[in-house]
């Protein structure tokens, strides 16, 4: 089936509008600026984006909004009301034809899929509801959904979204009451997390109902995630990583996304004429990274801080390394799996290897190196029977040995 020159059209404005929601992308994305008036966001080919899958699974996905129009008026949004950009609107069918027809030519694996605000909260949660409903009731859809949930609108189609998706996402907008109140004041921090509460709910109540599984329908089975503006506000990343910490443990989020603010086309009054360096919003992803799966706490992390905020040039799990030196050396054929996460540039399935190789007898320095991704990262901080570091951190050296341009940094080290 041929897309025709309308729909084209409409994707072009729709694919692009939907760049500035990162809460299906991974971070080390392509830098976002509304003023250029190019690409079509942080995608590979028009509208399509790489997500990652309950299962872990890299994917493709359609991101889209079912339109750019919107009865609110947030500062920091490029489709907010007063705002002058191009419109365009899909209807439900459409979207749903033309998610379906990428699907078949193996463009795509699923679809995520936003809005803004037409009419009201309930009709606009009606019609992403209703794309999903088509997709998986009359055209047998197997594929992936993300929705976009509206906290505003009802609870019955914020459950009903959750019926069709095998992920959804509330929004939180910002870090602070503060700043939702002034920059989006059509928003309720406390609606946003009712309507997280309520999805958690139903989520761990069809995890707990073991009866005609196999018969019932899944309930969102990649569950809930979220998106914070950073950059926007004058937020500090400390109070960033505490507001995502709160989320992650009062809402059971699966993911919390940090989407540096992009400046856009007839800002109003106050807001920033330049956006955050894009490695802020990447450091932000390294300590979350640290707190869920490296056994940081946060005010570990927060007591590292300058100023409240992240080092750029140098990621955080090696501040907290230079900042704690009587921690290491760490004997790498003694130490605990915790103990191992904390050292600087090893990660998780290097912790992993390292444990299942000195089962098999003691790790000397060269085989240190062949487990390693980068043994000079680690050299400083451990030992082994032929190794022990000379002079640990005594001086700036090693500091500067270890950091690097925040340019040149790896984005994904935290979590190799």
């Amino acid at each position: 089936m041929s897309i025709s020159e309308k729909t084209i059209s409409k994707l072009r404005v729709l694919a692009d509008a939907a760049k500035y929601d990162a809460s299906c992308a991974s971070s080390g994305s392509t830098k976002r600026d509304s003023r250029d008036g190019k690409g079509v966001g942080s995608v590979e080919g028009m509208g399509i984006c790489h997500a990652y899958a309950p299962d872990g699974r890299c994917i493709s996905l359609l991101k889209i909004l079912l339109t750019n129009s919107c009865i609110f008026d947030c500062a920091y949004c490029i489709n907010r009301s007063s705002s002058s950009v191009e419109r365009a609107r899909f209807t439900p069918r459409e979207v749903a034809d033309l998610t379906l027809n990428f699907y078949k030519r193996n463009y795509i694996e699923g679809l995520f899929l936003s809005s803004g605000i037409i009419r009201s909260p309930d009709y606009t949660m009606e019609q992403i509801v209703e794309v999903a409903r088509i997709l998986r009731e009359e055209y047998d859809f197997r594929g992936y959904i993300h929705l976009k949930t509206i906290p505003e609108a009802a609870p019955e189609l914020i459950e009903a979204a959750g019926r069709h998706a095998d992920r959804v996402s509330i929004n939180v907008e910002l870090p602070s009451r503060k700043s939702l109140k002034a920059l989006a004041p059509e928003k309720d921090r406390d609606g946003i997390e009712g309507a997280m509460a309520k999805m958690r709910e139903r989520i761990d109540a069809f995890k707990a109902d073991k009866t005609r599984r196999a018969r019932k329908p899944l309930f969102a089975p990649g569950g809930q995630s979220t998106q914070m503006i950073i950059g926007a506000d004058d937020e500090k990343d400390a109070s960033v990583l505490r507001t995502a910490t709160d989320l992650y443990n009062r809402h059971r989020l699966r993911r919390v996304y940090y989407s540096a603010y992009s400046p856009i086309p007839d800002a109003k009054p106050g807001m920033p004429a330049q956006k955050p360096p894009l490695v802020r919003e990447h450091r932000l992803y390294q300590a979350d990274w640290l707190t869920r799966f490296y056994g940081f706490q946060p005010d570990e992390i927060i007591s590292t801080m300058e100023n409240g905020m992240l080092d750029l040039a140098t990621d955080p799990k090696l501040v907290w390394a230079l900042k704690n030196q009587g921690f290491f050396p760490i004997d790498v054929n003694r130490a605990t799996k915790e103990q191992l996460l904390r050292i600087p540039g090893v990660g998780t399935k290097g912790v992993a290897k390292i444990i299942a190789a000195r089962r098999h007898g003691a790790l000397r320095y060269d085989d240190l190196a062949r487990i390693a991704a980068s043994i000079r990262k680690i050299s400083p901080f451990v030992t082994t029977p032929d190794w022990r570091p000379t002079s640990l951190l005594d001086s700036g050296a090693l500091e500067a040995r270890m950091r690097k341009p925040a340019e040149q940094q790896d984005l994904f080290a935290v979590a190799a």
